[in-house]
Formats: structure tokens, sequence, C-alpha cells
């Protein structure tokens, strides 16, 4: 088994992290052309805003329990819990001070933090495994290999 099978397999947590961010990624173009088509360039500024929150919040929720679940299940509760509660704050620490500003546009930034984050979750739904076997990512099956089996 080589270290990045070892890898993966020990961290499922970060291998759906990094394939939110990933899908994250490929929606954000259109999810940044629509802000700037319906708010201008405080809507660009605020959509990319909200999605840099997002992304960033899904890997460090990742990391937390990464790096906790090495450790105790004592710590990987309190991690958790803790990270949340960090988390929020965080954000609620980058949110207040440009709040006020007058390019600031609510609408954008909510409809996008929001509606992408469960966006992004419910994407991901069709790809994570949630078995033993694979406890990450369902693995990838080739094109051809299903043809073979469906023959």
């Amino acid at each position: 088994m080589n270290n990045q099978a070892i890898e993966h397999s020990t961290a499922p947590e970060r291998e759906v992290a990094t394939d939110i961010f990933r899908r994250g990624l490929i929606a954000s173009p259109v999810l940044l052309a629509l802000a700037i088509i319906f708010w201008g360039l405080s809507g660009l500024a605020c959509a990319g805003i909200a999605l840099g929150i997002i992304l960033t919040n899904f890997l460090a929720g990742a990391w937390i329990i990464d790096w906790a679940v090495k450790i105790s299940p004592q710590l990987l509760m309190s991690a958790v819990l803790g990270g949340f509660v960090l988390r929020m704050a965080i954000i609620t620490g980058v949110v207040l001070p440009i709040r006020n500003q007058e390019w600031f546009e609510i609408l954008p930034f909510g409809l996008i933090l929001i509606f992408s984050h469960l966006g992004l979750l419910i994407w991901e739904t069709r790809y994570v495994s949630a078995t033993l076997k694979y406890p990450g990512l369902k693995p990838r099956v080739k094109r051809q290999m299903r043809k073979k089996s469906l023959d």
C-alpha cells in the first residue's frame, strides 16, 4: 500500500472536505458571474467573501477533526464543538467590520453563504461512501470496467 493510499484511508474527513472545496471552485465562476450581473462589483466582492468563508470553513473543520482524532476520542468531541464555536467567531469577526460599509451588499452575501453551504453538502452526498470499507469518498470505477460488468 503506498503512502497516498494510507493517507486517504486514515483521513476521510480531509478527503471529503478537499472534494467539497474542489466542487466549490467548480461552482464559483457561475456564482460570481450571477453576483456581478445582478449586484455589480459590490455583489462580486460580497459573493467572493462568502465563497472564501464557505470553502475555508469546510477545510478548517476537516483539519480540526483530523488533528484531534489522532490524539483521543474525548479531545475529538471537544475539538469539534470548540472548533465550530471558533469558526463561527472568526466568521463573525470577518463580517462585523464590513457589514456597514457602503459597498457591502447583504443579499448576495447571505444567499451565497447559506445556499452554497447547503448546495455543496447536498452535491457531495452523491460521492460520499459512508461504509467501513470506504469511509471517505466512493471509489471511482472506470467506465470500461462498468461496461464489462453490465455485459
